[in-house]
């Protein structure tokens, strides 16, 4: 099968979530069993290629009353994945992939459409697909091309679309003249289409027009069809319920291992976790706490500082959460009034809280190395990547009881010795706060903490499971699209 993948950015090109590790490691899997895989994302500042030659040199994109001319070069470095990169300066050669701290770029919605068409008229050239995979509404352009502009297009009779939500809350809404200026069709603006609230809503067309939709869990796929967690779309979602699934992302176990992480100061395994401490201690000496007391239990913090990740909720309990009996140390970035909540208990708290505002991979795996617990109370979390690092880490996870965080972790249970972290469900700090200090109590009890460490230690959330799970979706729309007397799934 051949099988194209459309994201906004992918590891190790360029990342700034989940969506990057799914669009980075799905595809490997794909073509390990055999199928012929492309990659197209766009060649951002950020990504670092060594004079990639170029495969596609000149493709044509309609604006309005003027043309833009970009090119397509090829990355793959010998993988068996062909990763397409879209070159395009004036459009990716910037500080960020989205925009800057001052918010999104003014004119992203040009950027993603370029993205999408280059990617279209190179899959001509380059191989069409029996399936475009695509990621969230940067892509979200290619299912409503597909359908509309590109419908007669005898190139692309048998192609069909899948879509990915990764987070239902960005969406791609833009003014209504978006779509002259993009030359899409007067006819996408309806209530049935695009049209969102008076505006352009590029997810809300992809949703409409693609074959099926996936989400990145099973729970997840059922909170977006409510009005809590739909952000408007619950309606359109309902009405494609038949085709939307949940498919629980997994995690390259090769790079978030603490057997072999080359990130960490010492390396260890659920039958001997002496490495742990010097883990912890090498952390702390990397925050610069000064003279940490090593005997208390380290939280630990990697996120966009966010409202959807619960920093409201942080915001609300730090001050008393400072004074227990813990450490906390934190990395990420985002709203400032986060980021200065952190920097003000750091300079309170200097030997008790500590925060770097970066993103900065190697740190990330020191801190899921060297932290007792890692704390993620999102208010939603689709699918949720570090609580499944954090378990193999034997790090032990807070977090609240939504989408994929409640999907893979399961309440402790003290008498019987199950589970593998502490939940809560009710939206409040000071639920937050009364979980954290049961963690906090149960730390103390270091037999029973090593069990519960070695229980989550003991799960697997490989790919394996996951992409079979895709390869039966993708099976399942071709078989459809290639019987045009059914109707469309």
């Amino acid at each position: 099968m051949r099988i194209t993948f459309a994201a906004s950015e992918c590891v190790p090109f360029s990342k700034t979530g989940g969506l990057a590790d799914v669009a980075g490691t799905l595809p490997r899997l794909m073509a390990a069993a055999g199928h012929e895989v492309n990659v197209f994302v766009p060649l951002y500042r950020q990504t670092r290629l060594a004079d990639p030659p170029s495969v596609v040199r000149s493709i044509t994109i309609p604006f309005d009353d003027h043309y833009r001319f970009c090119s397509v070069v090829n990355g793959s470095h010998g993988s068996k994945v062909r990763y397409y990169f879209v070159d395009y300066p004036a459009f990716f050669d910037r500080p960020g992939l989205y925009g800057t701290s001052a918010g999104d770029y003014a004119d992203n919605a040009e950027r993603y459409a370029l993205f999408c068409r280059a990617v279209l008229e190179a899959s001509k050239i380059l191989s069409v697909p029996h399936i475009f995979h695509c990621h969230d509404w940067q892509s979200a352009l290619i299912p409503i091309l597909l359908r509309t502009q590109y419908a007669e297009d005898p190139a692309f009779r048998d192609v069909a679309t899948v879509f990915t939500i990764h987070n239902v809350g960005y969406q791609g809404v833009f003014p209504p003249d978006t779509l002259p200026l993009l030359t899409l069709p007067w006819d996408l603006f309806t209530i049935s289409k695009m049209e969102f609230f008076g505006n352009v809503n590029f997810l809300k067309g992809a949703l409409v027009y693609a074959d099926f939709i996936t989400t990145v869990s099973h729970k997840y796929s059922h909170e977006i069809q409510t009005t809590e967690f739909g952000f408007g779309l619950e309606g359109v979602l309902k009405s494609r319920a038949a085709t939307v699934v949940g498919i629980l992302n997994g995690v390259d176990y090769e790079e978030w291992n603490p057997a072999t992480d080359k990130f960490i100061a010492a390396n260890y395994t659920p039958e001997d976790l002496s490495g742990k401490a010097k883990c912890k201690q090498d952390l702390l000496a990397t925050f610069n706490l000064a003279n940490p007391n090593l005997n208390l239990p380290v939280i630990g913090i990697v996120s966009r500082f966010a409202l959807q990740k619960g920093f409201d909720l942080i915001s609300q309990i730090m001050d008393r959460l400072a004074r227990e009996e813990m450490i906390l140390v934190a990395l990420g970035s985002g709203d400032r009034s986060y980021e200065d909540m952190f920097l003000r208990l750091q300079k309170h708290f200097p030997s008790k809280v500590a925060v770097k505002i970066a993103y900065d991979d190697a740190l990330a795996h020191k801190i899921e190395a060297g932290s007792d617990m890692f704390l993620m109370p999102s208010k939603y979390e689709p699918g949720g990547l570090n609580q499944i690092y954090s378990l193999k880490y034997g790090t032990v996870p807070i977090v609240r009881a939504t989408g994929g965080l409640d999907e893979t972790i399961e309440s402790w249970d003290a008498r019987n010795a199950r589970g593998t972290g502490f939940k809560f469900n009710e939206y409040t700090g000071e639920s937050l706060l009364l979980t954290i200090r049961e963690a906090l109590r149960q730390f103390r009890d270091q037999a029973s903490w090593q069990k519960l460490m070695r229980n989550g230690m003991a799960k697997d959330f490989s790919w394996n499971a996951s992409a079979k799970e895709y390869m039966k979706v993708y099976e399942k729309v071709r078989q459809l699209k290639a019987a045009p007397n059914l109707a469309r799934v």
